[in-house]
């Protein structure tokens, strides 16, 4: 066993192997496009690397499709295998305990065996972002800062992962409304490691749930060297860059940023595919027609009917298929819905359950222009939204959808008090979207009442 460049025991020997290892960690922490390569030298090196095989089959379990849980079976089959030949540490046999839950379906106890790697050694920051990373999926943001504040004193200032360990409490602060300590622990991510690009992200984050978009562009205009070297997260931020000239109305920019960056890759990765489906949906509701766009998304998703890996991604693959209106693959994916929802025997498919079905019944209905139901529906599904995972500004495309629906089925009052809710998540920041939204409330209020005075 030989110390890595976190200080922790990992069973390799030769030090290119080791090299190679430290720096699939440090691209890992800095969601960066080179991951892939360092890892697959690191075993190339070293075939025998159990830890290495443990962490490659959790990077392709976080990526949420089908195909690649085989690649995954695959990578844990070779860690044990390598664990039985070469004895390891109880801290890298959490590692493989963790794959195994993953791909069990049962992500909450693979945060188990994070949490006893944690326990015993805070200072583990590989295991700390595969916990942050596998909450970010179940949606536990609470969780997220516990762990991480719990940790923080282990990281001095001459841990080369105490940046990195900074960006991740910068979202957890986000996510759970610190919005001026989220900013500041942002800022301060980047000063210590300039490539963080999810510390960068956390204050993207604050700009959209702040209503301070003009800011957050600027933010963003002048820090692109911040996640210039990512992996497709590079499209996520640029989607947030078109969120915020979709709030200021100016949709040219955002229609602009769709075809050039986000969509610069016709990716199937559900991440992908998310950033898209969400950005078009926001302009439909807006009135902005986006062209035949929704094709080429739907035909992507068409093939994404049977995957239920994720709720967070099938409901977005959902939302391609319902903009382009392909009844059939609506079926096959509703169809695929209420089987793992009644199963529910994993953390996976009680999120198909709740909020899945409700959602993706709203999501049906509201295609079919049936507002009513999609709004019982939406409405429903948004008591548990935040189990499908993802951010709060990920899922805003939910809640957009149900107050939208609400104000067209009628459900004035109803629709003015989830507005109200988000403005108060929001730190009572009024967003372009609510402002626009309580003027059509106030609208049809007074066209009702104009309605009956008529028929008075």
């Amino acid at each position: 066993m030989t110390l890595d460049i976190f200080g922790q025991t990992t069973t390799v020997s030769s030090s290119s192997a080791l090299d190679s290892w430290n720096k699939t960690q440090l691209a890992f922490l800095a969601h960066g496009a080179s991951t892939p390569e360092h890892i697959a030298k690191a075993l190339a090196a070293e075939p025998d690397f159990a830890l290495g095989h443990a962490v490659k089959g959790l990077f392709y379990v976080l990526l949420g499709r089908r195909e690649l849980m085989q690649t995954a079976r695959e990578a844990l089959e070779s860690a044990r295998t390598s664990s039985a030949q070469i004895s390891v540490s109880a801290r890298e046999q959490h590692f493989i305990e963790a794959l195994q839950e993953w791909l069990d379906g049962h992500a909450r106890r693979a945060i188990e065996h994070f949490g006893a790697v944690i326990s015993h050694s805070p200072d583990d920051i590989l295991a700390v972002k595969l916990d942050h990373a596998t909450r970010f999926v179940l949606g536990d943001s609470k969780g997220m800062r516990s762990v991480i504040e719990q940790v923080l004193p282990a990281y001095g200032p001459d841990h080369p992962g105490r940046g990195y360990l900074f960006g991740c409490h910068a979202f957890a602060l986000e996510e759970t409304g610190e919005y001026s300590r989220a900013k500041a622990v942002g800022i301060e991510s980047m000063l210590v490691s300039p490539d963080d690009a999810w510390g960068l992200h956390a204050v993207t984050h604050v700009h959209d749930m702040t209503a301070d978009t003009k800011a957050g562009i600027d933010w963003l205009t002048d820090h692109e060297s911040g996640w210039a070297h990512c992996n497709n997260f590079r499209y996520h931020v640029w989607w947030h860059k078109a969120l915020m000239h979709l709030d200021l109305h100016q949709y040219d920019e955002s229609l602009d940023l769709y075809d050039r960056e986000i969509r610069r890759d016709k990716t199937d990765d559900y991440r992908d595919i998310s950033n898209a489906t969400s950005l078009l949906s926001r302009l439909e509701l807006d009135g902005i027609n986006v062209g035949n766009r929704w094709e080429e998304l739907a035909d992507l998703s068409a093939n994404r009917t049977e995957d239920g890996c994720l709720i967070f991604a099938d409901l977005h693959y959902l939302l391609a298929l319902v903009g382009d209106k392909r009844d059939d693959n609506i079926k096959a994916l509703m169809g695929r819905l209420h089987r793992d929802a009644k199963e529910s025997n994993t953390d996976m498919k009680k999120a198909m359950a709740a909020p899945g079905l409700n959602a993706a019944k709203g999501l049906e209905a509201f295609g079919e222009t049936d507002y009513h139901t999609a709004f019982i529906n939406l409405a429903r599904a948004r008591r548990t939204m935040q189990d499908a995972g993802g951010s709060h500004a990920q899922r805003d495309v939910f809640e957009r959808l149900t107050i939208d629906s609400g104000i067209r089925a009628g459900f004035l009052d109803e629709a003015e008090d989830i507005l109200s809710a988000r403005t108060l998540r929001r730190g009572g920041h009024e967003d372009g979207y609510t402002s626009a939204r309580l003027k059509l409330i106030s609208l049809g209020r007074k066209s009702a009442d104009v309605q009956s005075q008529v028929l008075a």
